[in-house]
């Protein structure tokens, strides 16, 4: 909690890539005020993978231990609470929460991650994040020789399946409607011994989050101990957009390459503008902030 209304900066987002961002200001004594709800979207995963040094280690201890590093920096002050709406005004923006509270700061920064749709499949939300997931990279190895399947169609499965294949050689692919392949792909397929499923999937019958057989429309059931799924999502919170932020077709909030959007003066990192993974949202904050620190530099020296 926090007295101060004005800040250098304020960070939507406290989790990884807004407490890298946080840190590298409050290193270079920047006044910042991160908001953060307390939502992630990997708070159901019980494992980080393929980040060095945090192997293997549970998300919310990354981000805890993170966070109380980030604290001891004095300038920097965290509110739990919901931004809700943004201005812009002349000397930089105005952010409101759903307290009813109002802060203002010369930069904005938004890590707010995204927001997965989850599909109407019976099971599916209980299990993502533990044995349905997006990320051969960030869990793959950990599901490797079982039996898989991948819930997608066309290309997005093709490429998943292409990448999969390294890691089992028991894959099933799940389209839910007819299968979207070229004459080559599904030669590809066959040669890999990859059997098509489009059957629609009613449920996901699990135990505590780990799959133990899919059920379909039609009344046959498969086993299965992990499956890819490729889902929509939305961006976690509307107030870039509200400010004039580009998305890309994607849905990812554009940015160039120093991570600042369209809107001078507000930047995004972590999953709401790139590849969604915890050693990515690390770098892209850090980097975020050494920016945000040059433009402030750059407008007071």
């Amino acid at each position: 909690m926090t007295d101060k209304k004005e800040f250098d900066v304020i960070i939507i987002g406290g989790s990884y890539a807004g407490l890298s961002s946080a840190m590298a200001l409050g290193r270079s004594i920047r006044s910042v005020l991160i908001i953060d709800s307390g939502l992630p979207c990997n708070r159901q995963t019980p494992h980080s993978h393929n980040f060095i040094t945090q192997d293997g280690v549970k998300p919310s201890e990354i981000a805890e231990k993170a966070k109380t590093q980030v604290l001891t920096y004095d300038t920097v002050k965290m509110l739990n609470g919901l931004a809700v709406s943004g201005q812009r005004t002349k000397n930089g923006f105005i952010i409101n929460t759903q307290s009813g509270e109002e802060f203002e700061a010369k930069k904005l920064i938004f890590a707010t991650g995204i927001r997965d749709i989850m599909p109407d499949i019976k099971g599916f939300s209980e299990c993502w994040g533990i044995s349905v997931i997006h990320c051969p990279y960030c869990h793959g190895y950990e599901f490797r020789t079982l039996k898989t399947g991948i819930l997608s169609n066309g290309e997005d499965a093709f490429h998943v399946t292409s990448l999969v294949n390294n890691l089992t050689n028991d894959i099933t692919i799940l389209s839910t409607g007819k299968a979207d392949f070229t004459s080559e792909q599904l030669t590809k397929l066959d040669k890999h011994n990859i059997l098509i499923i489009a059957d629609e999937i009613l449920e996901i019958e699990h135990e505590s989050g780990y799959i133990k057989n899919v059920i379909f429309n039609n009344g046959t059931q498969m086993k299965f101990d992990v499956m890819y799924a490729a889902i929509p999502f939305k961006q976690h919170s509307d107030i870039p957009e509200t400010l004039g932020c580009e998305l890309t077709e994607q849905g990812y909030i554009k940015v160039d390459n120093f991570q600042e959007t369209n809107i001078e003066g507000v930047f995004a990192c972590g999953d709401n503008s790139g590849m969604r993974s915890i050693a990515n949202a690390v770098y892209t904050g850090g980097m975020t902030g050494a920016i945000v620190n040059k433009q402030l530099t750059d407008e007071q020296f």
